[in-house]
Parts: C-alpha cells; structure tokens; sequence
C-alpha cells in the first residue's frame, strides 16, 4: 500500500471539547492519529492553535482554530522482518498474536528491528498506518517482557472500531500474574490511581502527583511454594497498572525487574527453602495476556481470545508446585 501524501487538518475547538489536552483533542478529531502521533506532531511545531505553537498539554478554548500537518516520511518507517509468529486466530480483518516475552512491540530510537511491528509487516504487508504512524494496525500494546494476546487490524475500519473499543473500555482483559507469598484471601480488588513516581520518572506510583483512576480485579488462581498465581481482570489501562497495583498489595510480581520488593523475596525464601537462587535468576516479570474479550469489528460478534502460557512461566509454575505450601 503507498504512503498517503502529506495531508493537513483543520478544525476549531467547540463547547463540547474546550478544555481538553491539545493532543488528546487531536487524536479524536483526526483519523488514524493516536495521542502519542499527535503529540509528537505537537513537540515538531506540525500544530499550531490560533497559529501559535503550543504544547501537548496545552488545555484547549473554545472557539479556537487547530491547524496540523501530517508529512509523509520520505523512507519506510519499518522494516519487514521474517519473524516467527503465533498466530491465534485471523481473518479478513483482525489478526491476533501469542506476543512472546522479550519481543518490543514497535521500533523507536535505538531498536528498529526485530519488533513485533517488524513481524507484522512482513505477514500482513498491507497493514494500514504503516505510512501514517508509529504503530502499524496496532492499537494497544503489551511491556518488552509481558506476554500474551495482542490484537492487529487489518483494515482501516477495523482499526478505527478497535481503537474505539479500547478508548472506551469495552475490551475485556484478563492477565496471569506470578506474585510473591501466598495470599490468604480469594478474591479483591484495587481500586488506587495511578501516575508517573513522584522522584523516579521512569516509574508509575500510587503515590504521584498526577493521578488517573485505575480499577484492578483479582482471584486466586493457585496457591504455589511461597507464591500465588493470580487472574486479574483489569478495567483500566494504565501504564504498569498491573505491576504497581501487585506491590501495592504487598505481593509483586516474580521477576520484575522495576517493582521489586526486598520483603517479598525474602519471605519467599524461608516460605520455599531452595527456591530462593531460582527464583532471583529470572529476569523479566512473570506476567501474561491471557485472554482478551473484543466485539469482532465487522460482523459484531463476541470474540475471545486466548494465549497459553510461556515456557518459562509455565516452568516455574509446574517447579513451584511441586514443593509443599508452607
């Protein structure tokens, strides 16, 4: 598929959308522009508003005129790569992926190959916003070392009635977690805000000085060796939430490599004698996509997807159990 010419927008901010940040405004109002695109046109001078720059944040008025240019790249944003995939399932308009751990889900600065993007494109080379954005056909993402379901559109329309479906909270998803200790309760909740660390920007806190609502759901799956394994069904979609809500309650996951908790492993290993050097060898977050509920963008049927579990974390399961509980 060719990349579109540079296009421009224009649109002027009414009643209903005053107050919004500029680059959320813009993601709505143009198609095929996430919020990061548009705030990366932002920071590039590509948008003005009442023909001043401004910046992402920028909260909008009413009545003001937004302006924009889309430049079409002069080279491929991706490269297609022959990596293997696991397929899930696929059709005419969707495509779903078994994202393995350790695998980046788009290129940026310094890892422009070997992505799931990368993949994409050479299975499905006509993806669309391969010349538009930074994200081709992809409309939510999964961390470098989370695995799991990951849904692809394949067409325009699909990747509109998706993105859509994500934007407003239709998408059920529900994770596998590996935490530390063994929880004595069966169920519960999290119901904490989460944002960006107070002191360490490269982490997300409940404790922040710029909180967004986050709602996790959570049960006991199995009680391991000084471990649980844990369904969470996640109403929100915060960056980290998973892993942030976990520590909140005491219990992170195994093998994070951000949101450790020196208590937690050391309880581990007087809970599982010997399991102590295993466990601190592990070096990605034990942390899974299982399954993920959409409504099929072209025939509005229920669709459920579904992943099984690495080999890793299926090993380390299948280790703990047979340790007697403490």
């Amino acid at each position: 598929m060719p990349c579109p010419p540079t296009r421009t927008f224009t649109f002027r901010v009414d009643n209903t959308h005053a107050g919004k940040r500029l680059d959320s405004l813009i993601a709505e109002q143009v198609e095929q522009c996430s919020r990061s695109f548009a705030a990366s046109l932002i920071r590039q001078g590509a948008v003005t508003i009442d023909g001043l720059p401004q910046k992402p944040s920028y909260l909008a008025k009413a009545g003001q005129l937004v302006r924009g240019t889309i430049t079409a790249p002069t080279t491929p944003g991706f490269v297609p790569q022959a990596i293997a995939l696991q397929i899930l399932y696929e059709d005419a308009d969707l495509v779903a992926v078994n994202k393995a751990p350790g695998m980046v889900v788009h290129p940026a600065p310094g890892h422009s190959r070997d992505t799931l993007a990368n993949a994409l494109m050479h299975h499905c080379p006509d993806l669309p916003g391969i010349c538009g954005g930074l994200r081709p056909g992809i409309v939510h993402r999964l961390d470098k070392d989370t695995s799991g379901v990951m849904v692809v559109a394949k067409t325009d329309l699909a990747m509109r009635h998706l993105a859509g479906q994500f934007k407003s909270r239709q998408v059920r998803k529900h994770y596998l977690a590996l935490v530390y200790g063994v929880l004595q309760t069966d169920s519960g909740r999290v119901d904490r805000p989460i944002g960006r660390h107070p002191q360490d920007r490269k982490k997300m806190s409940v404790i922040t000085r710029s909180p967004k609502g986050a709602l996790t759901l959570w049960r006991v799956r199995e009680r391991l060796a000084g471990a649980t394994l844990l369904e969470l069904d996640i109403r929100t979609g915060r960056t980290h939430q998973i892993r942030v809500h976990c520590l909140n309650m005491g219990h992170p996951v195994i093998g994070d490599p951000v949101y450790r908790q020196r208590g937690a492993v050391k309880q581990m290993a007087a809970a599982a004698p010997g399991l102590a050097a295993l466990v601190g060898s592990i070096d990605r977050q034990m942390l899974h996509a299982w399954k993920l509920g959409i409504t099929h963008p072209a025939s509005g049927a229920p669709l459920l997807l579904s992943a099984p579990l690495p080999d890793d974390m299926a090993g380390l399961i299948e280790t703990l159990r047979r340790r007697p509980l403490s």
